[in-house]
């Protein structure tokens, strides 16, 4: 891959995670302790959906570290130190500062206005915490990348390289780390990684340096994907079902939590070797919604709290409200977004170029 071609599946992938993370927080309004979480909760369940709202749970946020760092690894190719410093502040940590004193506010007002809680104003990452985590990773690991971009020289990169031309090779790479963190953390709840800092953390950091090393294998990492493809889709529906009708039968929290980290790296490996087979290629669609979805996932919150304050009250079925409120969510993010890319001074607040 030459450095200055895109990779139409990672854009692909990175806008199905946002989605997924919209489509999640509105599911949660349907849930029973919805509340607990400082969420507007509908009065009537639709706990069903929670089995899909699994599948998804434990990978939907480490899949956005490894896009991260892949980002990074593309962004470093066309930047000194310095210059991608630079760039991942105005297109991360400006609008994590933004969000925590303006947008998450915003939410948790309408929340404690239709609970009759008391005011009070709450800067908080909120929804965005793992703009967090991937800013710090930067600043963490940007440096060590720049001395060691080039994964083909040296013993260690040798070693890597040759992992990965053997079968199975990107599983093992990819997976023993994750499930070496989950047996040693070991954490209440393997998908809490906003509620268990550390778990959080230390799996982010994993994707985000995965990320940016298999960036640097190159065709390496996409024939290995496409190759496992099948077969890590296949071991990742096994382990859900597992996780989701065997969950008596694991009993040992180390063990589910080890099987968790391996079904998550196989939902993110199957999902990349997908895209590298269908995915990597332009749409007008894909164009459209790359710049889009970023800005999207950060308005998404108020957005869905201030429609569902007005919607469940509603004595229609929850499954109209549902609908109703993933159309005027996404929709109402999309024309956010066409808003403010039109005023320059606001697109950095929203993760846009200027």
């Amino acid at each position: 891959m030459q450095a200055n071609i895109r990779r139409y599946d990672i854009d692909a992938i990175r806008v199905l995670a946002l989605c997924s993370l919209v489509f999640y927080h509105i599911v949660v309004g349907f849930q029973p302790w919805s509340r607990s979480l400082y969420f507007i909760g509908n009065k009537d369940d639709l706990t069903m959906l929670w089995n899909f709202m699994e599948l998804i749970n434990i990978w939907r946020i480490p899949i956005l570290f490894v896009v991260s760092g892949m980002a990074v690894n593309f962004a470093s190719r066309k930047r000194d130190l310095y210059e991608l410093f630079v760039d991942r502040t105005y297109r991360i940590f400006l609008p994590l500062l933004f969000g925590m004193f303006f947008i998450v506010p915003a939410y948790l007002l309408i929340v404690q206005r239709y609970y009759n809680y008391d005011y009070a104003y709450f800067p908080s990452p909120g929804h965005l915490w793992f703009l967090a985590n991937i800013f710090l990773y930067v600043l963490l690991f940007s440096p060590v990348f720049y001395f060691c971009k080039n994964l083909s020289t040296g013993v260690v990169a040798r070693s890597v390289s040759a992992i990965m031309e053997k079968p199975f090779g990107v599983l093992a790479l990819f997976c023993l780390p994750l499930i070496l963190e989950s047996i040693t953390i070991n954490p209440e709840f393997y998908a809490g990684f906003a509620l268990d800092p550390i778990h959080g953390l230390i799996t982010g950091g994993i994707c985000f340096c995965s990320g940016f090393m298999f960036m640097s294998l190159e065709e390496k990492f996409w024939k290995g994907v496409k190759d496992v493809r099948l077969i890590t889709l296949i071991l990742a529906f096994s382990l859900y079902l597992i996780r989701t009708f065997g969950a008596d039968q694991l009993s040992l929290n180390i063990a589910s939590n080890g099987l968790a980290a391996f079904e998550a790296a196989c939902w993110m490996l199957s999902m990349f070797g997908f895209g590298a087979k269908y995915l990597n290629r332009p749409s007008k669609f894909l164009k459209y919604l790359t710049p889009a979805v970023y800005p999207v996932y950060i308005v998404h919150m108020p957005l869905q709290f201030l429609v569902s304050s007005f919607i469940f009250p509603l004595a229609i079925p929850a499954i109209s409200k549902l609908i109703l409120l993933l159309l005027i969510t996404y929709g109402g993010g999309l024309l956010i977004y066409e808003i403010v890319k039109k005023i320059k001074w606001a697109r950095p607040l929203f993760g846009m170029k200027i």
